[in-house]
């Protein structure tokens, strides 16, 4: 099993004005629903420390922070094994995640102002920006601000708190998608779809829209898996 060469990797800035031990977990996070630091391989707490100038305490904090998300798993004396991506977790969260957008799309449907309606359209306008620029990380961004808005007009931000809690493996599914199998033009028209639903109030149209956009992940995670079989693990 190898080692990732954490030294080997850019040095992120970090800031004064946040905490060390979040910002190494969100850098860490990014890199491995990015596969730039792939599923399978080890990683050194010293040498990560080392890599973002700073103690081994923060950075044991953000591995224990990754281990909640199932991104990694501690193993002591051994170092911190990044998870293969669990099909179980991807399914299991997008049922969780499409019961709880499917409720938030409806109230939001029957609150929505202008107001929320040209926030959103902006976040929609930035996604096609984004894909024409082939930026897939700012367009994943863009997609997450564009349902965290839709609980946010629904009065719940604390729905979209809990799907962050539980999407990371979601997530990384979603970045291997990007390159062939779901293209962003796609997930496009399904946020219009969505959209659209909401602009007229009508909550039925909404709650199908968002599943039918949901649902696009679980057909797509087959194709991914067969073309990347060692970075998938399948439980019994």
């Amino acid at each position: 099993m190898s080692t990732v060469n954490a030294m080997s990797l850019p040095r992120p800035v970090l800031l004064n004005s946040q905490p060390v031990n979040q910002q190494v977990y969100r850098h860490l996070r990014k890199e491995i629903v990015e596969c730039v630091i792939p599923p399978g391989l080890l990683l050194s707490e010293k040498e990560t420390a080392n890599r973002f100038g700073v103690s081994r305490q923060p950075v044991r904090e953000a591995f224990i922070k990754l281990a909640e998300s199932g991104l990694v798993e501690i193993r002591p004396q051994r170092g911190t094994l990044v998870r293969r991506i669990s099909v179980r977790q991807v399914n299991d969260g997008r049922f969780i995640r499409s019961a709880i957008e499917c409720a938030t799309a409806r109230r939001a449907a029957e609150n929505v102002t202008p107001e929320d309606l040209a926030a959103l359209e902006l976040l929609l306008n930035q996604q096609k920006l984004a894909a024409q620029n082939q930026n897939a990380m700012e367009f994943l961004a863009l997609d997450d601000q564009f349902h965290q808005k839709i609980a946010e007009i629904a009065g719940c931000p604390m729905a979209w708190e809990t799907i962050e809690n539980i999407k990371a493996a979601m997530d990384r599914v979603r970045f291997l998608t990007l390159r062939e199998v779901s293209p962003p033009a796609g997930l496009i028209i399904q946020h219009y779809r969505i959209f659209d639903a909401l602009a007229s109030g009508n909550p039925d149209e909404a709650e199908a829209a968002i599943r039918s956009h949901l649902l696009l992940l679980r057909n797509t995670i087959v194709p991914v898996d067969q073309q990347n079989p060692d970075w998938f693990e399948h439980e019994e």
